[in-house]
C-alpha cells in the first residue's frame, strides 16, 4: 500500500545550544524540512530563551525552513525583526493577539508563512475564522513554556475539529500539534489529523538524534486513505 507521512519538525529548545548549528545539520542530514525555534519572552510564558539574533546565525549556517513559534506578548512589535534574521514561518498565540487577522496579515505582508497556536485551555473555534488566511494552525498539547512535558490527549479533539473545518472549507492550512510528541503519542497525533508534528527531547534527548528523528518520521506512515494536502511548501 502506497503511504505518507506528516513531517517531523525537531524543536531546537532541546538541541545543545552550543552545538546548535551542528545539531541543525544533524537532523537536516537524517531528512528534516524543517526545524521549529520557540522563542519565549519569560512573560506570556515563565520561561526566557531566544530571539532575532540566533535566527539570524541559524539562516547563515543552514537552508533548512525555519519555523519560529512566538510565546511572547505582543508579537507584532517583534515581527519585523524575525523576519529580516531569516524566519521563513511566524507562529503567534490567539491570546497573545487582541487583533490577530492584523497580525497575521503583517507576517504575510512580509512575504512569510503565518501561523496561529493555541494554549489547551483555549477552543479550537477561535481559529475558524482565521483559517482563510492562515497557512497553519498550531494546537498545543502541552502548556507552553517548557520542553518534555506529558502529552495531552484530549486536546486531539480540537485537531480533528480543525481537520473537518478545513475538509468543509476548502482551506489550504496545515495543522500543526507540539507538545509531548514521541513515538506513542505521534501515530496519535497523525490519526487525528496534524500534518506537522513537533518533537523536541524525543529528537534531542536521545543518544542519537538522526535516528530518533528518522523513527519519529517511520512512526506517522499512514495507509494512502487517510492522506491529507501539504500546502505549507518547505524549501
Amino acid at each position: 500500500m502506497t503511504r505518507h507521512r506528516p513531517h517531523i519538525v525537531p524543536s531546537v529548545l532541546s538541541a545543545d545550544f552550543g552545538n546548535l548549528v551542528h545539531d541543525v545539520r544533524t537532523v537536516q542530514r537524517a531528512g528534516a524540512k524543517s526545524v521549529q525555534i520557540d522563542v519565549m519572552d519569560g512573560h506570556f510564558v515563565p520561561n526566557i530563551t531566544v530571539g532575532p539574533i540566533v535566527v539570524a546565525a541559524l539562516r547563515k549556517q543552514t537552508s533548512i525552513f525555519l519555523d519560529v513559534h512566538l510565546m511572547i506578548e505582543k508579537p507584532w512589535k517583534y515581527l519585523d525583526a524575525f523576519a529580516k534574521a531569516g524566519a521563513d514561518l511566524l507562529t503567534v498565540h490567539w491570546e497573545a493577539c487582541p487583533r490577530p487577522r492584523q497580525v497575521v496579515r503583517h507576517i504575510k505582508n512580509l512575504g512569510l508563512k503565518a501561523g496561529v497556536a493555541i494554549r489547551p485551555k483555549t477552543s479550537e473555534r477561535v481559529l475558524f475564522s482565521l483559517l482563510p488566511e492562515i497557512d497553519l494552525a498550531l494546537v498545543m498539547t502541552v502548556e507552553p513554556g517548557f520542553g518534555g512535558q506529558a502529552f495531552m490527549p484530549r486536546m486531539l479533539s480540537k485537531v480533528q475539529a480543525l481537520k473537518r473545518r478545513i475538509r468543509l472549507q476548502g482551506h489550504p492550512c496545515e495543522i500543526q500539534v507540539d507538545g509531548g510528541i514521541n513515538l506513542k503519542t505521534a501515530p496519535l497525533a497523525a490519526e487525528a489529523g496534524a500534518t506537522s508534528l513537533v518533537a523536541g527531547s524525543a529528537v534531542y534527548g536521545a543518544p542519537d538524534a538522526a535516528e530518533a528523528f528518522k523513527k519519529l518520521q517511520r512512526s506517522v506512515d499512514l495507509p494512502v486513505d487517510a492522506q491529507v494536502e501539504y500546502p505549507l511548501k518547505l524549501r
